[in-house]
């Protein structure tokens, strides 16, 4: 009787001992505490997808990893993440590589090489499976930055306080237009872009310093009001399909252990389609909501125009391809890609 009772004791001890044991360590700190910007304010569908992306990394890891998701201008601004990421100040970003071209045009080539994509799931297919990420990491890491995973949106809306049937009605339009390659591709079209943060284009709009914006998919330019003094939205957009840059600083990266690394790039793979397919979602109910509003005009650009566009846009790829032999590489591989693939 005794016997057992101290048996009982002891596995009673042990389990309580274990179950402490795993409270312990489940409580503990993270081993790896980092602060990401975005290039979204708060609240924005996609920087909410992007805290949910935190969150998944930090399960996936058994809370060894912690990621803390800032929007845009929290530490710095949009176009100073780079910087900041190799400095430490950050320690990474999710971000559209465009804000970069002022360093080197290769950022805008690969970040958003307007014309070229279809569908997001195009180029999340070159990234993958046709030598992007591998491209991006060689113009990236002299930066100190690493890329973990390439991300998309989905083709951009363009909400215009005035119609765009055609690619004569861009002619003198001042539209919202980052530095870099969309910049350039709308001033060859013939409008008048404006190189303005994403935080300002609701205002800028509403004020009329601009006429339209190259900014984001149709749900957020929605959502946030865009539509009630730029009413006559394309869609489906005609010209941007940004990259989201998942990157961490390089030094850390090089540092993390092989399972962390793993864990990290397939948590952007989740990210990356979860992000394409939600936001289509969004669009299309917000689409709904907008076609019931009879003072908002829905406008899809036709083929011909679209091409029209897009022969303008080639123009600027092979001239860019001309500033630097990384720019002639991921020209050379994108027009191998789309050639292999009858897209072009």
């Amino acid at each position: 009787m005794t016997t057992t009772t101290s048996l009982k004791g002891f596995a009673l001890k042990t389990l309580a001992t274990a179950v402490l044991g795993s409270l312990a360590f489940g409580a503990q700190a993270a081993e790896y505490e980092w602060t990401f910007q975005t290039s979204e304010t708060s609240g924005e569908p996609q920087f909410e997808m992007k805290k949910a992306w935190a969150d998944n990394v930090n399960q996936m890891s058994g809370g060894r990893i912690e990621i803390e998701i800032l929007p845009v201008n929290a530490v710095v601004q949009a176009n100073q993440t780079l910087d900041a990421v190799e400095a430490g100040i950050l320690q990474g970003h999710l971000t559209d590589p465009s804000y970069f071209s002022g360093r080197d045009p290769a950022f805008g080539m690969l970040g958003n090489l307007v014309g070229a994509w279809g569908d997001p799931l195009e180029f999340l297919e070159y990234m993958n499976h046709g030598g992007g990420e591998e491209l991006y990491n060689e113009l990236v890491e002299p930066y100190g930055v690493h890329l973990i995973g390439a991300a998309a949106t989905g083709l951009e809306s363009f909400p215009s306080k005035r119609p765009i049937r055609s690619v004569d009605d861009l002619e003198g339009l001042k539209v919202r237009a980052p530095e870099g390659m969309v910049y350039n591709i709308f001033e060859k079209a013939g409008a008048a872009p404006v190189n303005l943060p994403g935080s300002e284009v609701y205002t800028s709009l509403e004020k009329g310093v601009i006429d339209a914006a190259d900014y984001t998919v149709f749900s957020t330019n929605h959502s946030q009001g865009l539509h009630s003094f730029a009413n006559y939205p394309n869609y489906p957009g005609f010209h941007s399909l940004p990259m989201v840059s998942v990157s961490l600083n390089k030094e850390i990266w090089d540092g993390l252990p092989e399972d962390l690394k793993a864990i990290l790039e397939t948590s952007v793979d989740r990210l990356a389609y979860e992000m394409v397919f939600e936001l289509k979602k969004l669009d299309l109910e917000a689409v709904a909501e907008a076609r019931s509003n009879p003072d908002i005009e829905l406008i899809d650009m036709p083929a011909e125009e679209r091409a029209k566009f897009r022969n303008i846009a080639k123009e600027e790829w092979a001239a860019w391809a001309e500033r630097s032999e990384m720019n002639q590489k991921i020209y050379d591989s994108v027009v191998e890609f789309l050639q292999a693939r009858n897209l072009m």
